[in-house]
């Protein structure tokens, strides 16, 4: 079934919703982490992600990010795009995209033995146009379960969960991913990933994306952010994502 200008939308909607989270993890990937922002420490994030597709582009640019460490193990996420749609043989459409704000909980601390374990549900508020294509219409949801391991230099994390969308014409759906990480050193880190999505629209078909990507690591407080990939099953897309990435806060971080 051919996407429409708004299915397009929504899908890079949930792609953004999926990459946003903490620079250790997190973006520029779809798959999440649960780690939380230090408390008292904020994270900002100017970037742009996009999908193509044979029946269209649509564009998350510019976009922000905010993270909040509101307590120990605790933060506060807010997202606040402008969304660009293009129909294949149809000029662009812009305008506000849906906001979505989000509390990451980390609930299980990391081990030796055990990976850490946290929730992060988050709401995608219907800021935007849905009869220009820009938006869903209607507020809906995302509730996952992420889990995270690390050695050394290497990382992996990953899990998922299920969105709840009321939306006509859109569908509840199911969401999974997985990746790996390795730092080379004091200014890059690379990874890759494989992620999974159900169909999130009535007679749509789901994808699996696989990319890869990692961060430039100018200082400890300032990065680049960069991913690129493809599906290899199901939706026929290209997803890509490019970040600067900021943060700050007090010196020695209160856990």
């Amino acid at each position: 079934m051919p996407r429409t200008p708004l299915a397009r939308s929504l899908l890079v909607a949930g792609l953004m919703l999926a990459a946003a989270s903490g620079l250790r993890a997190g973006p520029p990937f779809l798959t999440d982490d649960p780690e939380p922002v230090d408390f008292r420490h904020w994270e900002f994030y100017l970037f742009a992600m996009g999908d193509r597709s044979a029946d269209g582009d649509v564009l998350a640019a510019p976009a922000v990010e905010v993270n909040y460490g509101l307590a120990p193990e605790v933060q506060l996420h807010l997202v606040a795009p402008v969304t660009d749609a293009s129909a294949a043989g149809s000029g662009w459409k812009s305008g506000p995209g849906d906001a979505e704000f989000g509390v990451k909980v980390r609930i299980v601390d990391e081990t030796d033995s055990r990976p850490q374990v946290g929730v992060f549900p988050a709401v995608e508020l219907a800021t935007g146009d849905s009869a220009r294509g820009l938006g869903n219409g209607r507020t809906w949801w995302r509730l996952p379960v992420w889990l995270q391991k690390s050695w050394g230099p290497w990382t992996t994390y990953g899990g998922g969960g299920v969105a709840l969308n009321s939306a006509p014409g859109q569908r509840n759906y199911e969401f999974e991913g997985w990746l790996v990480q390795r730092n080379l050193g004091k200014y890059l880190t690379l990874g890759t990933e494989l992620f999974h999505q159900g169909a999130s629209q009535a007679g749509g078909r789901g994808f699996t994306v696989a990319d890869a990507g990692g961060s430039i690591n100018f200082t400890e407080n300032f990065n680049l952010l960069f991913s690129g990939g493809h599906s290899i099953s199901g939706e026929r897309q290209v997803v890509w994502y490019l970040g600067l990435y900021w943060t700050w806060g007090p010196n020695e971080p209160s856990r």
